[in-house]
């Protein structure tokens, strides 16, 4: 039995060239290609039933060789503060976790790259799990269209949209994965479909130093960087790509980005780990390494997971580290940790069968609570 070639994750030419290849609708197959696009990204169809500006009998031609298929959840999980947690299952049943984080001003989809992880980030828990391999665009860029099923999201005009925002901050390193997600990005980012805006979609990655300055040009997302670290010797240990990649070369390859303005800043990422990355004299070396560099420091209290060896800093000192790097000019949130109580926040991704097989046997965690004026802070979305 020939097995059907899904249409989601393709561009216009793709489908049209998915089109040609079966020998389907030869006349008019760019116009055909058009719709079948504008359903998926605009109108959301699942199904061929759902295009409806084709004719009936064509759409019985088309779903002969042809799906519309959707990642399948395998579970959802809404935390206390609305945070919700996707499991989602692939077409050949791998696992992957993506997050919808409700703000104030805005709603972020925190979408994943690869199933697993091969950076091993030592405080990170997706960095725990190996990586099996690379999404593709389809998987990549599905992730969206099944938020946007379940937010409820199709024909809703721009203002009331609750998914405004993407970061490719979940399971993987995305510049592992450049091609897919490059043309994943570019598929978000067309305005005859999905139309999420390049300002609207950041890219977090450990440091892939020769995939920066590409992406940058190819794609112009914002652009996140994991740095955790003011040292090569720390960083060795935290972020093991360091070894390859080099605080210089990372620095100067966050220093070419292409369209690097004030009003287009890096975004650093900097986990506070109690007694080992938070010290005042940490602050002000990370004030001298981003000298030059237009840049906004996130400061991430760790969340914790189950069977870590790292604590998160006291409230005291995270703010205090704070304090020091906005009197030094750098805009310096102190990042709320949301969905935690789902193991969805910042580093705690990680595909559930693996999770409930080492929770049962892992220490229980201390999770410090910030203090009630804390005025929560928006994800790193420039």
């Amino acid at each position: 039995m020939t097995m059907k070639q899904n249409l989601t994750g393709l561009d216009k030419a793709g489908i049209r060239q998915a089109l040609t290849e079966y020998q389907i609708a030869d006349k008019g197959r760019a116009m055909r290609a058009e719709q079948i696009y504008r359903a998926l990204y605009i109108g959301g169809a699942v199904s061929f039933d759902d295009v409806t500006t084709l004719s009936k009998p064509l759409r019985g031609v088309l779903s002969e060789s042809f799906t519309l298929d959707r990642l399948k959840i395998v579970s959802e999980q809404k935390s206390v503060d609305g945070t919700i947690k996707w499991l989602l299952s692939t077409a050949d049943g791998n696992l992957i976790e993506t997050v919808y984080i409700p703000e104030v001003d805005r709603g972020t989809l925190c979408i994943s790259s690869q199933v697993g992880c091969v950076l091993n980030c030592t405080f990170c828990h997706t960095g725990t799990q190996k990586l099996v391999r690379n999404l593709t665009v389809g998987e990549i860029a599905g992730q969206i269209l099944l938020a946007k099923d379940r937010l409820e999201e199709w024909g809703k005009p721009s203002d009331k949209r609750l998914l405004t925002n993407i970061v490719l901050m979940g399971m993987g390193e995305p510049l592992y994965n450049y091609d897919n997600v490059r043309d994943a990005l570019l598929l978000i980012g067309d305005g005859d479909g999905l139309a999420l805006g390049k300002r609207r979609v950041t890219l977090s990655t450990a440091g892939i130093v020769p995939m920066m300055e590409k992406i940058g040009r190819e794609v112009g997302c914002a652009l996140a960087v994991s740095l955790h670290a003011v040292n090569d010797e720390l960083r060795d240990e935290l972020v093991p790509i360091n070894r390859k990649y080099p605080l210089k070369d990372l620095l100067n390859a966050c220093r070419n980005y292409p369209g690097l303005t004030n009003a287009r800043r890096i975004t650093f990422e900097y986990v506070m780990l109690k007694g080992v990355n938070d010290s005042l004299a940490e602050a002000k070396e990370l004030c001298r390494l981003l000298r030059g560099i237009p840049a906004k420091i996130n400061l991430i209290p760790f969340n914790p997971w189950p069977g870590t060896k790292y604590e998160c800093s006291d409230w005291e000192v995270i703010e205090r580290f704070a304090d020091y790097m906005n009197a030094a000019g750098y805009a310096s949130p102190i990042r709320t940790p949301r969905g935690r109580d789902i193991l969805a926040a910042c580093g705690q991704l990680k595909s559930a069968s693996e999770r409930v097989r080492k929770s049962a046997c892992a220490p229980a965690v201390k999770i410090p609570t910030p203090p009630p004026q804390t005025v929560p802070e928006p994800q790193p979305v420039l």
